[in-house]
């Protein structure tokens, strides 16, 4: 007996000891025990052997492979059984793109088992999952419980971007939550409702009804979709509260070998771009799965602007959608309109790739066109975009890039420009874009044809442009014509679109040739630079110089801030004789002595033009013409400038004093107030007041001269000194002495006369003496004339008295009247002198000669009778 029980104890330790060997190496043994019901070309891994404690089998990790894809991974998987089964774990991964490398399902007669007979075979239960994720949207990855039995089946979902909460009893689901972020920073989508299961677990709900509300970033703000179903038809509807037609309607029909969607319609009718259309899809074989489901659809926009309604259309298919290798031809064809813009499309390209990462790459022939206006003044006579080899992706843009726009605008020209470039996934600041252009056009308000050529790129958030020139032919605009100006790049432009760090700068050269103005004026060849440093191209600083020759460096600087650029330039104190070639040659003016300098606050945007204000100031200026020289000129000259109109004198007249003037006569401390606007208008007068000059002995003053003029500007004569006039006349037949005063009104812009109604007048007793050999020629020609010409050889005057008239002509009326007495050979006799005379004063002026005129006059009106002493025009009365 007890040989027996030693036996049996024998083998009771065997079993016991065989079951640790098998416990202990279970990582050895059992994945190939579990082969013999796994899949055909799937097995199981073990990186180490499971855990038996008190309580629990513990699984540190295992994998599931299909062939050698790992399909799915569990870590610290435990198992307990304390009233029911109860499996927890800690993470499964699930990796998509291994599902197709799962084999077929053996073909059996068996009939499938039906939803309830499943429901039966499930055992009370609980699992818990503390990290569910499916590669590769392992955004969505979240904590995953499911509490089983054969009455009912709950399942729990609850992740960061997704949350879904659904019960089954039977064949009813109800589903109590689903919410899935649809856009940043929005509310989810959340869906509810009850749906109505199949016999077969492989089959759809027979029927249902789920509603739901949506929460769109843009308009509509709200929006409720519903999908309800009977049998094999069904219909989704999506409604907004402002719309009285659905945003979208979808009729669908299903059958065992085919999904259709027939006659679906859609509208959006927001952002000031309504858009509408029709849509029909067919899915072939769809039971078999996404891969083997043969797909093939049409969906059409019908777009309106302006320019009337247009229809684009996109045809998809027959092709296979997957969520590892997409196969799906398409085509874009048609137009689209928006406002005043039209586009047109045709757009052969293949869909290819993972579902959820597709590319699409655009066949030989594909080409966007357009046409239409953006703004009112620019018109789009065709814009071209060759997209053949052209590759999108969610990483960017691959290939080449090219556009060939042609434009015109209104009364400003026309112009077409080129692009060309390569692209490597290139999206707006990610991936890179290397690209060059060029082209040409008209500037028809300058008369100028230009052209531009350059290269740059972008890469990630850095946009550069490293060649550029452009440039005209020339500018002409009113008096100025410039010469060939071109603009460079001393320093490649960049801008890096930067969130925290944006920067913008570069460094242009505009070079031009001569500048030349109307009145004969020339800038020599100049140069402009300007250094810009920024944030972006819509707000920046700049600063340089300008150049012309040996006139500058004006250093300028600014800002601009997308709507307006406001600078200052400063011009340096420089001689003025370096201003010499802005003298018009046929000035003949030499400038001299002197200095010039100036400083300018500018200021240019579209709704207001170009205004500038500042000052300039010339001191001790000198220059020199063939009948004049003008020495100590000193000016301060403050200015405003825009809409075309010159401000002088903004914050009073403007005072010019200038020291000698040297012509036929001389002439000193002329000064002079200028205040009000050039052109000038009723509204914006140009007045110079307060004007005096110091010439031959006395003064010439004028108190006011307004433009426009409504009212003489009265020029008053100040005891002039006839002498120094005859003097510098020179006059051989006489010389006059004594004062002259008079006032002269004066006109600029009278119909017919520059001086009416002025006179002459001697405040003090003058000297009138004729050359003896004129007197005697004109006594040997005229006994008559010289009786009387005798008593003017020698004649004190006490009274003159002088009218003058000057027309806009030059032609000169002037009529004296003269009192005074004339000696003869110690004898006096009272002479009363009418003299009338006409000449053109411009002629006169030219020619100097007013002597020998006097004398032709003398010669024809002096002529007296011997045996009187009167004779028309002259009275003589003889005192001893």
């Amino acid at each position: 007996m007890k040989g027996k029980y030693r036996a049996v104890i024998a083998i009771v330790l065997l079993i016991v000891l065989l079951l640790l060997t098998l416990l202990h190496t279970t990582a050895y043994w059992l994945p190939g025990f579990a082969g013999l019901w796994l899949p055909k070309g799937t097995h199981i891994a073990l990186e180490s052997s499971p855990r038996l404690t008190r309580n629990a089998i513990v699984i540190p990790d295992l994998r599931y492979l299909a062939g050698e894809c790992q399909l799915a991974q569990v870590k610290n998987a435990t198992l307990r059984h304390p009233s029911r089964w109860q499996l927890d774990v800690d993470s499964l991964t699930v990796n998509s793109a291994c599902l197709s490398k799962l084999p077929a399902g053996a073909e059996t007669d068996d009939a499938p088992r039906t939803l309830a007979q499943w429901q039966a075979m499930l055992p009370r239960s609980v699992l818990t999952i503390k990290r569910f994720s499916l590669d590769p949207w392992q955004q969505f990855a979240g904590s995953l419980s499911m509490a089983l039995s054969p009455e009912n089946q709950q399942l729990s979902f609850q992740g960061e971007r997704l949350r879904v909460t659904a019960r089954v009893e039977g064949q009813a689901l109800t589903l109590s939550q689903l919410e899935l972020p649809l856009f940043d920073g929005e509310p989810p989508l959340a869906l509810a409702g009850e749906l109505t299961l199949g016999l077969l677990p492989s089959g759809l709900p027979t029927r249902g009804n789920v509603r739901t509300s949506l929460h769109l970033p843009r308009e509509p703000r709200d929006a409720t979709a519903e999908l309800e179903w009977d049998d094999n038809r069904g219909q989704l509807i999506v409604m907004a509260p402002d719309v009285a037609d659905p945003l979208l309607d979808l009729p669908w029909t299903v059958t065992p070998e085919t999904l259709t969607l027939s006659d679906g319609r859609w509208s959006w009718p927001y952002q000031g771009f309504p858009l509408s259309g029709r849509v029909a899809v067919k899915a072939e074989q769809w039971q078999q799965g996404l891969d083997n489901a043969r797909i093939s659809g049409r969906l059409n926009v019908v777009t309106e602007g302006s320019a009337g309604k247009a229809n684009a259309v996109l045809n998809f298919g027959p092709g296979r959608l997957s969520l590892t290798d997409s196969a799906m031809p398409l085509r874009i064809t048609g137009d689209a309109k928006q406002q005043a813009m039209i586009f047109y499309a045709g757009l052969p390209g293949d869909l290819t790739g993972p579902l959820l990462d597709p590319a699409l790459r655009f066949r030989p022939g594909a080409l966007l066109r357009s046409r239409g206006r953006v703004i009112d003044a620019l018109n789009i006579d065709e814009i071209r975009w060759p997209l053949a080899g052209v590759r999108l992706t969610s990483r960017g843009v691959d290939g080449r890039l090219q556009a060939i726009l042609r434009a015109h605008e209104g009364g400003t020209g026309d112009f077409t420009l080129h692009l060309d470039g390569q692209a490597s996934d290139f999206l707006p600041d990610s991936g890179i874009w290397n690209w060059r252009y060029w082209g040409e056009g008209h500037f028809t308000p300058m008369k100028a044809a230009w052209d531009v050529a350059g290269r740059g790129h972008w890469r990630d958030a850095t946009i550069e442009l490293t060649v550029l020139s452009t440039g005209f032919d020339q500018l002409q605009y009113g008096s100025m014509t410039m010469s060939t100006p071109r603009l460079t790049m001393a320093q490649p432009l960049r801008w890096v679109r930067d969130a925290q760090h944006p920067s913008f700068s570069g460094d242009l050269r505009l070079n031009a040739g001569e500048t030349r103005f109307s009145g004969g004026s020339v800038l020599p060849p100049s140069t402009f630079t300007f250094a810009l440093q920024g944030r972006d191209p819509t707000w920046f600083t700049f600063k340089g110089d300008l150049r012309a020759g040996a006139i500058g460096p004006v250093r300028h600087h600014g800002r601009w801030d997308g709507e307006r650029l406001r600078g200052e330039a400063w011009w340096p104190k420089q001689p003025l004789a370096v201003f010499q070639p802005l003298v018009p040659p046929e000035w003949k003016m030499a400038l001299r002595d002197g200095s010039l300098y100036a400083q300018v606050a500018f200021s240019a945007a579209a709704d207001q033009g170009f205004e500038a204000g500042g000052h300039g100031v010339l001191r001790d200026g000198s220059a020199w013409m063939p009948d004049n020289t003008l020495d100590g000129v000193d000016f301060v000259l403050p200015f405003r400038y825009g809409a075309g109109t010159w401000h002088l004198g903004t914050r009073g007249p403007v005072q010019l004093n200038i020291g000698t003037i040297e012509n036929q006569i001389v002439a000193h401390n002329l000064t002079a107030s200028l205040q009000g606007w050039y052109p000038w208008s009723e509204s914006h007068p140009l007045s110079l007041s307060d004007v005096s000059v110091e010439a031959l002995g006395g003064t010439i003053t004028m108190q006011q001269l307004r433009l426009p003029q409504h009212d003489a500007a009265l020029l008053r004569v100040n005891t002039i000194s006839t002498s120094e006039l005859i003097s510098a006349v020179n006059p051989k037949q006489f010389t006059l002495s004594g004062p002259v005063s008079g006032a002269l009104p004066l006109w600029l812009e009278h119909p017919q006369w520059i001086i009416k109604d002025g006179w002459l007048a001697n405040p003090g007793p003058m000297t009138l003496r004729l050359d003896h050999d004129t007197a005697d020629a004109i006594a040997r020609d005229s006994i008559a004339a010289g009786a009387a010409i005798n008593w003017l050889r020698y004649m004190e005057i006490s009274r003159s008295w002088t009218r003058i008239d000057l027309d806009n002509l030059g032609m000169l009326h002037l009529r004296a009247s003269i009192t005074g007495t004339g000696k003869v050979q110690g004898k006096s006799s009272t002479v009363h002198l009418n003299y009338s005379h006409e000449e053109n004063l411009f002629t006169l002026w030219r020619s100097l000669r007013f002597g020998d005129n006097l004398q032709s006059w003398l010669e024809q009106h002096l002529s007296l009778p011997p045996s009187t002493c009167a004779a028309p025009g002259a009275v003589c009365e003889e005192t001893e």
